[in-house]
């Protein structure tokens, strides 16, 4: 029987000259052997894993909190769906597939508790000490706060991996993406789009006939009427938003193609250069005008929802209040929070405590501390 092929070999048979090897990573900041069998990037996508908060993202909701039912995505089931689609978007592309789940399974491990309410108070807590921001916060987790190993802080992941969490600064600072980082971007948006639309029927907040309504869900359900005849229910539902994934992976392939083609790229430098001029990985105009008209309906008629408003601004409230009960008690932290406090402040290290609880600790937490319901 044929031997199979080491990491090495595999990536030089399989990938486009465009993805990123693992044979050519700059390396981490704290040197390690290598190992007899992971490649670089697989070693950082079994720490992510492996580590405490990506097992927290299970107990952290996005936009629904566990107040609207158990249907909804967490921050979990919502990386499997988003690496998922990246894995597709990176075969298809040639791409380092081990690379692009790593940077998929690491995206959203900066998430507060409470979803996008936690992050909104965080940020206003923290306005003068710079903000908060779940994107730097992972970087952050990243680099020290996760304690697993004895040689360094953090996971000293590949450097790949920290300057594509970099790039993803709202202020458009760090280096310029690798195709798999804007491959995993994009995928991300594919995602939240179709699972929040998904959530918000199955809640009753929206129906799926005012869905269809919005042209990108409507060419869709035409697709799927004429492939699979009367459908209806769930079955219709779920048929639809399958169709929105496909149409918008097949649409980002397509045109991605084309960019590589037009710009005549051919390496990770060609990339590198084109990147900074802007995005290679992204929709058609059809289609991002598509997205656009969709992401506008569930903003509005989901996200500032009087259903969502009604639970997002007491859990804004328990949320301020647990900060503000530790800031007057900084003894009351961890023993390695207590230690950070004297490099970072005692606010930034009250905000990555109360970053890295779930939602369901943070509320047991204010009950315990402060006192009164939760919810």
């Amino acid at each position: 029987m044929t031997p199979p092929l080491d990491w090495r070999a595999r990536e030089a048979l399989t990938l486009a000259p465009w993805a990123m090897h693992a044979a050519d990573s700059a390396g981490r900041v704290h040197d390690e052997p290598a190992h007899p069998v992971r490649s670089p990037y697989q070693r950082d996508r079994d720490r992510i894993v492996h580590s405490a908060a990506f097992r927290r993202l299970a107990h952290k909701t996005q936009v629904f909190t566990g107040y609207h039912g158990d249907y909804h995505r967490s921050r979990l089931t919502h990386t499997l769906e988003v690496t998922s689609i990246a894995r597709t978007l990176a075969r298809a592309l040639g791409l380092n597939e081990d690379l692009v789940e790593t940077l998929a399974l690491a995206h959203d491990i900066g998430h507060p508790p409470l979803g996008h309410a936690g992050e909104d108070t965080l940020a206003e807590l923290l306005r003068e000490e710079g903000g908060f921001n779940h994107n730097a916060q992972a970087l952050r987790i990243m680099e020290f706060l996760e304690v697993r190993y004895p040689e360094f802080p953090g996971l000293n992941l590949s450097r790949e991996v920290l300057d594509a969490q970099a790039s993803r600064k709202k202020d458009g600072s760090g280096p310029a993406p690798l195709l798999e980082t804007q491959v995993v971007d994009a995928a991300d948006s594919i995602a939240y789009d179709t699972h929040d639309a998904d959530d918000a029927v199955e809640l009753g907040l929206v129906t799926l006939e005012e869905l269809v309504e919005i042209p990108l869900v409507s060419a869709a359900a035409e697709r799927v009427s004429a492939r699979h005849g009367r459908l209806a229910g769930p079955a219709l539902r779920h048929a639809i938003l399958h169709e929105i994934v496909d149409v918008q992976v097949a649409d980002l392939v397509a045109c991605t193609r084309e960019v590589l083609a037009q710009g005549a790229i051919d390496s990770v430098a060609g990339v590198r250069e084109a990147a900074g001029r802007g995005r290679l990985v992204a929709p058609s105009a059809s289609v991002a005008a598509g997205k656009r008209e969709l992401e506008s309906f569930l903003f509005q008629r989901v996200y500032r929802s009087r259903s969502v408003l009604a639970v997002r601004q007491p859990a804004q409230a328990r949320l301020a209040a647990l900060f503000g009960w530790y800031c007057d008690r900084p003894e009351a932290l961890p023993a390695g929070y207590r230690d950070r406090a004297a490099r970072f402040g005692v606010r930034r290290s009250v905000c990555d405590y109360i970053a890295g609880m779930t939602d369901r600790y943070l509320e047991r937490d204010h009950a315990d501390r402060i006192g009164g319901p939760t919810c």
